[in-house]
């Protein structure tokens, strides 16, 4: 069941570090930032999580290749890993609206010594590209772009996807701001450590892949375009919780969804190891009013051993 969740989450557990901090609100300047065809975006309070030994050890365990260039990246930028960042945001969006391509840009709060790290841009011989007045610069050899949009925000990723992130800030282009649905979504988990919204194509994604056979039978199908919206937000201050919920717009689609979700956890359960089933046990499903929720909580010893259990391993392959 944590196999979708686990990677809908790792473009921000990947870079995770130090001190807690209570909340990951999004700045104003951060939301313009942001393309408004956003499929799913995941923010994080960057220094949440080093505290939190079960927190480091899911960002090792689940850390795929491809997304290494994200971490490569930020230390070549000069930023210092402990004291300049304090929130990171990573937008999963479609470059046209209807498409399915999709692209990912990173958003990154906090207070940068600017002229340090161009010093630093410098003396690497690294040279700006102008998008209107907005100075990008290349990160080393990561093929990777860098833009200080201000003294707090700094956007990254690949060429376009960045230039498409200031098309949005600068007006271009519309942004995060104008997408309702979104904000509304936001609005329920925008004050925790570590929180993410998927619009409604993003929703039927994670769907699928967490009932994953169950997704094929009739009564999904059904309610596959019920699902609206979905948001969840992970705490690891005490111990690990985890918490999801789908808008579905009606009782009916909700209710159903629940049912598919426990038959499959019930299912596992009866071949699970001892620290699956514990797992599985921890985590309870519940419908209401047209959402489902899903609930999971645990202490870190029982999260560790989770994280050495033949289903974990199976799920980030």
């Amino acid at each position: 069941m944590f196999k979708a969740f686990i990677k809908v989450s790792v473009p921000a557990l990947l870079l995770a570090a130090s001190a807690y901090l209570p909340a990951a609100q999004l700045s104003t300047d951060s939301r313009t930032a942001i393309p408004h065809d956003v499929q799913q975006l995941v923010v994080i309070d960057y220094r949440a999580m080093q505290n939190s030994t079960a927190a480091m050890d899911l960002r090792d365990r689940v850390m795929p290749p491809e997304l290494k260039r994200f971490d490569e990246a930020l230390r070549k930028s000069g930023l210092n890993d402990n004291h300049d960042v304090e929130q990171l945001a990573f937008a999963l969006y479609r470059t046209k609206p209807d498409s399915e391509q999709l692209d990912t840009v990173g958003v990154a709060q906090g207070q940068f010594s600017i002229q340090d790290i161009l010093a630093n841009f410098r003396k690497a011989h690294l040279k700006a590209t102008l998008v209107r007045t907005n100075k990008v610069y290349p990160l080393a050899k990561t093929g990777m772009v860098v833009c200080f949009v201000d003294a707090s925000t700094m956007v990254f990723g690949g060429t376009e996807a960045v230039e498409k992130a200031l098309d949005a800030r600068d007006g271009v282009t519309t942004n995060l701001l104008t997408n309702a649905s979104m904000m509304e979504a936001m609005k329920s988990v925008d004050w925790e450590p570590l929180w993410s919204i998927l619009d409604q194509k993003g929703t039927q994604t994670m769907m699928r892949q967490v009932l994953g056979e169950a997704g094929s039978v009739t009564d999904f199908e059904t309610v596959r375009k019920r699902l609206l919206a979905s948001w969840y937000a992970m705490d690891f201050q005490h111990g690990v919780k985890f918490d999801l919920t789908i808008s579905t717009g009606d009782s009916f689609a909700a209710a159903t969804i629940s049912s598919l979700l426990t038959a499959a956890l019930t299912v596992r359960k009866m071949s699970g190891s001892q620290a699956e089933k514990q797992a599985l046990s921890a985590t309870s499903i519940a419908s209401d009013a047209g959402r489902m929720s899903i609930h999971f909580s645990t202490n870190d010893a029982e999260f560790a051993s989770l994280l050495q259990s033949p289903l974990f391993t199976s799920m980030v392959r």
